[in-house]
């Protein structure tokens, strides 16, 4: 049997992005308590973030997301990871600006131990792409195109993407600034 390095590469891009989803769920939360969705997004889905990041780059004026669109368009697979919004009720914390629980509820506001634990669970994510020596980068405009999308199973409010590449040079690395 001969394996190529194509096929191997795609193999080892989904047991990254698997492993990375894995880390993400293990990584700590506050209090247990874990609000963290995670995909593995590929194929069709993947081109249809990248056109809606350059819709809403169009949009909104962001033209970063234009240009992070064609990073994805360079890739075959991506890692999102979000966060639901359900407060910790930790008496007293007001780190989402909002004195407490209640009031960031009443003002749509977002906890700050979620996106936290969120930021947390992202570190632990690309820490194990790069042991794995597979090239990454985390975008704003991913996630922002995937909650666009409604892409997750659940109420998620704040996401990030993560495309990941096994190339000979990094396309995540020489990026005109936008």
């Amino acid at each position: 049997m001969i394996i190529r390095g194509e096929q191997a590469e795609e193999s080892a891009l989904m047991r990254a992005a698997e492993l990375m989803c894995a880390a993400a769920r293990t990584a700590p939360k506050g209090r247990g308590v874990d609000n963290i969705e995670s995909l593995i997004v590929t194929d069709e889905e993947l081109k249809s973030l990248a056109a809606e990041m350059r819709t809403w780059a169009e949009k909104t004026g962001a033209g970063f997301c234009a240009r992070d669109a064609g990073n994805l368009d360079l890739v075959k697979v991506a890692v999102i990871l979000g966060t639901t919004v359900q407060p910790l009720g930790l008496p007293g914390c007001g780190y989402c600006g909002f004195g407490d629980c209640e009031g960031m509820q009443k003002a749509g506001g977002v906890c700050a131990f979620n996106t936290g634990d969120l930021g947390i669970a992202v570190g632990s994510a690309v820490s194990t792409a790069s042991a794995l020596r597979v090239d990454n980068r985390i975008m704003f405009s991913i996630g922002r195109a995937a909650i666009n999308l409604k892409m997750f199973n659940t109420d998620v409010k704040v996401a990030y993407g993560i495309p990941l590449s096994i190339s000979g040079k990094n396309p995540f690395f020489d990026r005109l600034a936008k």
